[in-house]
């Protein structure tokens, strides 16, 4: 029983202590600029087209579904609004975590894992090379940094989506959309949706290079850790989602009408 007991708390302990010795790195050791670049050039070229093929229909569904809601209830003038204020809040962060997680926090995972089947981060080691300072940390700033680009693209994507139904194919006003939004919309709702970005860049690109580092039984081995660095991405990303904007609601209240 007690044998049990440690296989099960080892993983989590051994992942948050990497958390913690990732970021101290971050901010106290020399940075490698040239890595950081290269990884976010990488991290963009995988990441960009699924943003755009996801934030299209993801705002055109939400516009549509709200629409629909707003006129039931009699409040048409406030439907793209109301999408847009989604889309700001939830949906762009949310969208940003699943394309990391999915496709960023693989890539570094599946190439830690290749370099460890490989023994090139037990040579680092050996010639007293860091691996977390020299390969984790600069792909961890760069999967932050990639992440803000990517809720930006999608807020910007859910706007124009929800002037274009809203407007556009439904015929509304476009002074409508533009008050009601800034009635309903505030600085503070922009800002912990790049808040919450970085936080899932952070915690994505940790847990990939975490579960790259930890693989073992060759290739089979690797392809088993992308599996699970993308699940337990999502799990912890989608339980501090629920955790940030419970406590952004109780610090900055919805604003009234």
């Amino acid at each position: 029983m007690a044998f049990s007991a440690v296989s099960v708390l080892r993983g989590p302990g051994e992942l948050a202590s990497m958390v913690i010795e990732v970021t101290k790195r971050i901010f106290t050791t020399p940075f490698q600029t040239r890595e950081f670049i290269e990884q976010a050039w990488f991290i963009t070229s995988v990441t960009l087209m699924p943003t755009i093929l996801v934030s299209i229909p993801f705002g055109a569904v939400i516009s549509l579904q709200v629409a629909n809601l707003t006129g039931q209830l009699g409040a048409q003038s406030f439907a793209g609004a109301t999408a847009v204020l989604a889309v700001v809040r939830e949906a762009a962060p949310i969208a940003a975590a699943l394309i990391i997680a999915g496709a960023a926090g693989s890539a570094i995972c599946s190439d830690m894992g290749s370099r460890k089947i490989r023994e090139e981060i037990d040579a680092m080691e050996v010639l007293g090379v860091d691996p977390l300072a020299r390969l984790v940390a600069p792909r961890v700033v760069a999967t932050m940094f990639v992440s803000v680009m990517i809720n930006g693209l999608v807020i910007a994507a859910g706007i124009g989506g929800g002037y274009f139904f809203t407007v556009i194919i439904q015929g509304g006003s476009a002074g409508a959309f533009l008050s009601s939004f800034t009635t309903l919309a505030s600085l503070p709702d922009l800002y912990i949706a790049m808040i919450k970005a970085v936080i899932f860049g952070w915690l994505a690109a940790i847990v990939g290079a975490y579960k790259g580092l930890t693989a073992g039984g060759g290739p089979s081995g690797v392809g088993r850790a992308v599996n699970e660095s993308v699940i337990i991405a999502f799990m912890l990303l989608f339980f501090i989602n629920t955790i940030i904007t419970a406590v952004y609601f109780q610090v900055v209240p919805p604003a009234g009408l």
